[in-house]
């Protein structure tokens, strides 16, 4: 049972993080059309962000598979 929930959990933060990240784009995308003047500001800003999403993803999964191993 812990397997399952561990492997439920690592799909969680993989669709967690593609949601997450998808939405930095979409909301970088749209402020650098609405600033375009600001594009470089803000795109240091979503790489920044997107990098702390994918690190939070990643040590999530890393937990769910350390929980499933352990068993």
């Amino acid at each position: 049972m812990a397997v399952f929930g561990a492997a439920i959990g690592a799909g969680l933060a993989a669709i967690g993080a593609g949601l997450g990240i998808g939405k930095i784009g979409g909301s970088a995308v749209e402020g650098i059309a609405r600033q375009p003047e600001a594009a470089g500001a803000i795109q240091t800003a979503m790489l920044i962000i997107a990098a702390l999403i994918e690190a939070v993803a990643l040590f999530a999964a890393v937990i769910c598979l350390l929980i499933s191993f352990k068993l």
